[in-house]
């Protein structure tokens, strides 16, 4: 799978924006789903049952064919034999030349230099040949083409002389031919039908269970429900057992929500009651705004705690991607040390919550600004660019600081880590750019970060475009 690249700024080295299963997992080989893989096991025996049955059915039906052959060619023998017998000598051309015409029976003399090829010497052939000797005497001849004229001929003697006589075709049983061609294409092609069912009987319930646990994954637990009432009592205790499962991480989602917000009334109401004592009591100015300003970071901890334990989005809808930058961007457009630049491509439309997407860029420029300040100037440069590619919408919002060492960049989406230069200020929960992965997850997206080749973060959003109703 290949990443989507977005160019730095800078023209230089583009900086990826990896697919979201790439961002959090190593490249899988292919592999086949459970339902192929059984469906050729399947396959494979039936296959094999239905060859080893052709065998065995085709060794039984080859001896009793040899030995009605047999016995239907030495009944053409012995009755030409008796009927050549009981003529004159004279008269037998003429009767050879009747029987020929009327019963399909061609005898002639042997001699000497007849050239013939015998009977092939596989199995239903020395059966044949070993069956006419027993019936005809142990000096029958039995060739399979006579000076070059093919048929199945049969050399016998009828007092001092020799004669060929080329059995009647029809009164022969041919080998199986095409017959059993088409038994084991009819027979596969069932074999494969009732695979594919049992293939898709066995799968179902695990493909089930695979969606239910999607869904538990995305927070969805009231949809990722199974059922419990399937016959197979195997797969039913699963789904009970997954379904009690599902209940109990509801009631710990539901739990810690409501602990979180307990926790939060209960903690602003002291912190405002003293906020406003420090406002009054507190002489020394700079004293005054120090406390104000640890008051206010507090309340500000305690929002990201609420915002990353918040356990479900909200419908998406269609949002203008330009309005909610600038409604962002308006907070920092006073401010001395930051200045924005912005690359982005006119009427873009994402599939978002308005206000998670707003939250999403607010931290992530606020983030830029605390630690994306030049070391030169002491002035943050934001640089926004968001330009559409197929049915998404790539986002990045880069400055121009220090940067993050390489092996930090995969845990800073953790949360409660913090990079040296966030650890060093202290100012943080390190929940930041956890809220924005969990978020942007939360909306179908991707989100990445990476170093600029020229120095500085660069954070990547990947959103779904939207279209207008």
């Amino acid at each position: 799978m290949s990443a989507t690249q977005f160019h730095d700024f800078d023209g230089s080295v583009p900086a990826p924006l990896m697919e979201s299963d790439e961002i959090t997992q190593p490249h899988r080989r292919f592999a086949l789903s459970l339902f192929w893989r059984t469906f050729f096991l399947l396959t494979l025996l039936l296959l094999g049952s239905l060859l080893g049955w052709l065998q065995t059915l085709s060794a039984i039906e080859s001896e009793g064919r040899a030995m009605e052959t047999a016995q239907e060619v030495a009944s053409q023998v012995n009755l030409s034999r008796a009927a050549l017998l009981s003529s004159d000598p004279i008269a037998r051309v003429s009767l050879m030349k009747s029987m020929q015409q009327d019963g399909g029976l061609r005898i002639v003399a042997r001699e000497p230099t007849d050239r013939f090829t015998p009977l092939e010497a596989d199995e239903t052939g020395i059966k044949v040949l070993l069956e006419l000797q027993r019936r005809l005497g142990a000096g029958t001849m039995v060739a399979k083409a006579v000076n070059g004229q093919p048929g199945m001929w049969i050399g016998f003697t009828i007092e001092a002389d020799h004669y060929w006589l080329m059995a009647d075709q029809e009164t022969i049983i041919p080998p199986g031919g095409k017959t059993w061609l088409i038994w084991l294409s009819v027979a596969a092609a069932l074999s494969l039908s009732g695979a594919v069912v049992i293939a898709r009987l066995i799968n179902r319930p695990l493909k089930e269970l695979s969606f239910a646990a999607s869904r538990v994954r995305e927070g969805r637990f009231e949809a990722s429900r199974l059922d419990e009432s399937v016959p197979t009592s195997e797969i039913r205790d699963v789904n009970i057992g997954f379904n009690r499962m599902a209940q109990k991480l509801a009631k710990v989602e539901q739990d810690r929500a409501v602990m979180l917000a307990g926790i939060s009334h209960d903690l602003r109401t002291p912190l405002a009651r003293l906020r406003l004592e420090t406002e009054m009591s507190v002489i020394d100015i700079d004293a005054r705004a120090h406390m104000v300003a640890d008051i206010a970071q507090l309340d500000a901890i305690i929002d990201k705690f609420l915002d990353y334990a918040r356990p479900t989005r909200g419908p998406l809808g269609t949002v203008v991607l330009a309005d909610v930058m600038v409604a962002c961007a308006y907070a920092f457009q006073d401010k001395p040390d930051v200045q924005l630049k912005w690359h982005l491509e006119p009427n873009l439309l994402v599939r978002a919550d308005e206000v998670e997407l707003g939250r999403i860029i607010s931290n992530l420029m606020e983030n830029a600004r605390r630690y994306g300040k030049s070391v030169d100037t002491g002035v943050a440069i934001i640089e926004i660019a968001a330009v559409s590619r197929d049915n998404w919408v790539l986002v990045k919002i880069r400055d121009h600081g220090l940067g993050v060492a390489p092996d930090q960049l995969i845990n800073l989406t953790q949360p409660f880590y913090r990079g040296e230069a966030a650890r060093t200020a202290a100012n943080g929960a390190g929940l930041g750019l956890a809220i924005v992965d969990k978020t942007v997850r939360r909306m179908g997206g991707a989100f990445a970060i990476t170093n600029a080749t020229s120095g500085g973060l660069s954070a990547n959003i990947r959103l779904q475009r939207g279209t207008r109703v």
